[in-house]
């Protein structure tokens, strides 16, 4: 991972790069576990899936290195489109609407602030949501996303600058998809199985709590850089 110029205030174009990438970096190592858990109870791809499209929205991306030569928000666009474009079942329509939400509601914008990136989480799950009619509780990728958000506008509110806010969302993520162990599954195929769901952790919330984890990664390596 490479650091950029993020600082405590402000997310630029070769930030949201380094997200992208630091991303594809954690699916592609942790791929196989990934379809291990999608094994149990789905089609058993998630993480080949996944990774093939991280990796297509790297090369997506890779003329768009330097800060300041895009827009956060149409990297994000991007970078969703390339994931839709190279990633099968149904992970790329959900991962590409998440981020291309994301970008639209950064729109144009070359500095984004913590106020900013948590109305563009806040629009990623809600086109998450429309998407796939999922809710807390149904066992997919909305039990690690939505609490994360959650925590972000949570932490926002009490103050928080954009190391802080996005770190709680890390954490929330990663929680939440612990918290769907337990859970029965009312979405997608594992809600086929019924009981049998029961005591596997969701891969589409493994990998979201991943993705977040990335951009808590980003943020902190830039934020104890002192850059920018």
């Amino acid at each position: 991972m490479n650091a950029s110029s993020m600082n405590a205030g402000s997310m630029k174009a070769g930030d949201a790069v380094s997200w992208i990438r630091h991303a594809a970096e954690l699916v592609a190592a942790d791929a196989d576990r990934l379809t291990r858990l999608d094994a149990a109870i789905g089609d058993g791809d998630h993480g080949l899936n996944l990774d093939r499209g991280f990796r297509a929205a790297t090369e997506a991306l890779s003329g768009e290195a330097s800060p300041g030569d895009v827009p956060p928000g149409k990297v994000l666009i991007a970078a969703g489109r390339a994931i839709v474009s190279k990633t099968g079942g149904a992970s790329g329509p959900l991962y590409g609407t998440a981020l291309r939400r994301a970008g639209k509601a950064l729109g144009d914008t070359a500095d984004v602030d913590a106020a900013a990136l948590g109305a563009a989480l806040r629009a990623a799950l809600e086109g998450v949501q429309d998407l796939g009619k999922a809710a807390e509780g149904d066992k997919t990728m909305i039990d690690a996303l939505a609490p994360a958000v959650a925590a972000y506008e949570a932490a926002l509110a009490d103050g928080a600058d954009l190391p802080g806010c996005v770190s709680v969302a890390a954490g929330a993520a990663a929680e939440g998809a612990d918290a769907t162990v337990p859970m029965q599954a009312r979405k997608g195929r594992a809600s086929y199985l019924g009981a049998r769901s029961i005591g596997h952790m969701d891969p589409g919330a493994s990998s979201t709590a991943l993705i977040l984890r990335a951009l808590s990664d980003v943020v902190a390596a830039d934020a104890a850089s002192g850059e920018g």
